[in-house]
């Protein structure tokens, strides 16, 4: 696992007081040595899975109605939120240019799923890490990286894009470029979290 403090969050100081109680419950999470653990919800299982640590965290912070499962999470933030998809691989496009702390992100193909639509991953993004300048994320997984390393369980990770994996194409002897499997989709606000956090 990888933990940062609030402190090394470039954005932190400047966002409100509830995204701000939400990162830091977040990182202090990810100082409980908690490995991934499928189907659990509960850090007290010694481990979660990655919609079950946003689910753990947003309905301590007193979100209300949040979905247990990344898909229906999506779906929740689409219809009720701020979404914003990306199509781009480049890790600096616009389309990343309304991306803010607290805000969830969500991937498909991080396993094979019968399931429409088919998302399959949500972290919470946390900033700019202002010693690497990279963007960075927390949540549960078995194998992100931060700073270089494979990281697993609930932990901070960088957030970066898939890139394009190049395969080559047996119809032809030129390399073709193909996907990666897994594939950032986008990003959105929690809904009304302003609205349903408490306040101090």
């Amino acid at each position: 696992m990888a933990s940062l403090v609030t402190s090394d969050l470039r954005e932190y100081e400047t966002q409100p007081p509830e995204v701000q109680r939400l990162i830091a419950h977040a990182l202090e999470l990810t100082h409980l040595n908690l490995a991934y653990k499928y189907g659990s919800s509960d850090p007290k299982n010694g481990g979660m899975d990655c919609s079950g640590t946003v689910y753990y965290l947003l309905n301590e912070a007193g979100v209300k109605d949040v979905p247990r499962d990344a898909s229906e999470m999506y779906r929740w933030v689409w219809m009720k939120g701020k979404f914003a998809s990306v199509v781009s691989t480049n890790p600096d496009t616009f389309e990343l240019s309304r991306l803010k702390p607290g805000d969830l992100l969500f991937w498909t193909g991080t396993y094979q799923i019968d399931r429409d639509p088919p998302v399959t991953h949500v972290m919470i993004y946390l900033g700019i890490n202002r010693h690497s300048n990279r963007r960075v994320m927390v949540g549960a997984s078995e194998g992100r990286q931060f700073e270089g390393k494979p990281r697993y369980g609930v932990s901070v990770f960088d957030f970066t894009l898939p890139g394009r994996k190049r395969k080559p194409d047996p119809a032809s002897a030129t390399v073709a470029e193909k996907p990666a499997t897994s594939q950032f989709i986008g990003y959105g606000s929690v809904p009304s979290l302003a609205e349903s956090l408490p306040k101090p």
